[in-house]
């Protein structure tokens, strides 16, 4: 008996090993056709599912794979894999674009269009975040350009939403791997604040679709004259024209127009105030006749001057400048214009030989800055603050990464880095913030030799 043991072991442990591969085994089958919506005694699927491809070369953009329908799934044939168009990133996913929209109009229902909007955008696979409010909409989606053509199509195809303002941007390595659900080098990247995550689209209802703090200020009724890029010059360049950046000031260090005014503003909440005590001015006065409204400007002297200055003013893609300008012509000025789809059109059209602009310019998303023709800048982000630094701020003893940097290290108190030391210390171990359950799908249970398991839990993968 002593000598059977070591006889049986080999076997006893083949035998403990074939199980648990067989248990893997029928996991993995299991999966595969939970998410094509197979029948349980099918033949496993041979693809993964985040890279399908229709059998006509065209990409298949998926829903959440795990509540996909089984109708969105076609396998592709080897021929029609190998058509699949390239990305920038030199992947074979197809290539994506972003393009940044918006629209004042008269929206009070906004709310019904939130779900449709969100669930064609899982549908189609479009990333990104997008604000609907009474006073319109304004977002920013990722995808490919079928898909992405596709969700502005849905969102003009109600009337008071036509006429979308655009501006499409190039798509960064780091976006479409972000996109394509690869992990990011930077915290935002994986978690929920990332602009452009592929599994992820924020449809967010809210008062405003740009935070101006006034609701009589009403882009829809009146706003100042557009100004094409090609034509801006000209007007900055006139001394009689008081040029007004409408950005706040951590926008403003890093670029601006020449002769610019910075309004040294924290939030764009700020800016009447600004107005208010800059020009001295008196807000309109309304009286309500038969129904009807007659606005009667009244006129206010700045001193030295018999009247109100024109004004030529601009912002990141002209969203603000709708509601400053609305906010100006309330006031009593007369002249007001502003840049047509903001800086990111003017460094998109016109050449950098004949450009008035100085610096980079920052923009809300991974890039954080671009250049003249859209080239993405030289700033990164600190993560404490969501600020742009350059590789100076950098070299500074105030900066520590994803913690502070030298324009947030003197206003944050010790328990706030701390907590974003946790915070990175997080993203770290894990690759996403919130720990490894972060952005965990519902419970998907399935049955696997009779037992009922739940394909989403790690502790049950694990054991397999």
């Amino acid at each position: 008996m002593a000598l059977s043991l070591p006889l049986y072991s080999p076997f006893l442990s083949i035998t403990k090993y074939a199980s648990r591969f067989s248990r893997c085994t029928a996991a993995a089958t299991a999966l595969f056709r939970t998410l094509s919506g197979a029948p349980l005694n099918s033949s496993p699927l041979p693809r993964p599912l985040h890279s399908m491809a229709t059998t006509d070369g065209k990409s298949s953009p998926l829903q959440n794979p795990l509540h996909c329908p089984s109708s969105a799934i076609k396998i592709p044939s080897v021929a029609a894999r190998t058509t699949v168009e390239s990305g920038s990133n030199g992947s074979d996913h197809p290539t994506l674009v972003v393009v940044s929209f918006y629209r004042f109009a008269d929206f009070p229902d906004h709310a019904s269009m939130r779900k449709p909007l969100k669930d064609l955008c899982e549908e189609v696979r479009v990333s990104g975040g997008i604000i609907l409010a009474p006073e319109g909409i304004n977002g920013s989606i990722c995808g490919t350009r079928e898909s992405v053509e596709r969700v502005l199509s849905f969102i003009q195809s109600d009337e008071r939403l036509k006429g979308l303002r655009m501006v499409e941007s190039p798509v960064t390595p780091e976006d479409e791997a972000i996109h394509h659900g690869h992990t990011s080098s930077s915290p935002l990247g994986a978690g929920d604040d990332a602009p452009f995550r592929w599994d992820h689209v924020r449809v967010k209802l809210k008062k405003e679709i740009v935070t101006f703090g006034d609701p009589s200020v009403l882009p829809t009724k009146m706003v100042g004259k557009y100004v094409k890029p090609k034509d801006w010059n000209e007007l900055i360049s006139d001394p009689e024209t008081v040029v007004i950046d409408v950005r706040n000031m951590y926008e403003i260090r890093i670029g601006k127009f020449k002769r610019a005014v910075d309004p040294c503003t924290n939030a764009f909440r700020e800016f009447p105030t600004w107005v208010d005590e800059q020009f001295d001015v008196e807000k309109s006065e309304e009286s309500e006749t038969a129904g009807t409204v007659e606005r009667t400007n009244t006129q206010s002297e700045i001193t030295g001057q018999k009247s109100l200055p024109r004004v030529a003013m601009y912002c990141t893609g002209g969203i603000r400048c709708e509601k400053a300008s609305s906010f100006l012509l309330s006031k009593g000025f007369k002249e007001v214009y502003h840049l047509e789809g903001g800086i990111l059109k003017y460094l998109e059209e016109v050449p950098k030989s004949e450009s008035l602009w100085e610096g980079e310019c920052f923009v809300f998303d991974k890039r954080v800055s671009v250049e003249h023709g859209m080239v993405p800048g030289t700033y990164k982000l600190c993560y404490g603050c969501k600020q742009p630094v350059s590789d100076e701020d950098m070299k500074a003893p105030e900066w520590e990464y994803g913690v502070s940097c030298p324009y947030c290290f003197s206003i944050k108190s010790e328990e706030e880095k701390e907590r974003a030391r946790a915070r990175q210390r997080q993203f770290e171990t894990w690759g996403v913030i919130g720990g490894p359950d972060k952005g965990r799908r519902k419970p998907n249970p399935v049955k696997i030799n009779g037992e009922e398991h739940d394909l989403t839990d790690r502790r049950f993968l694990n054991s397999i």
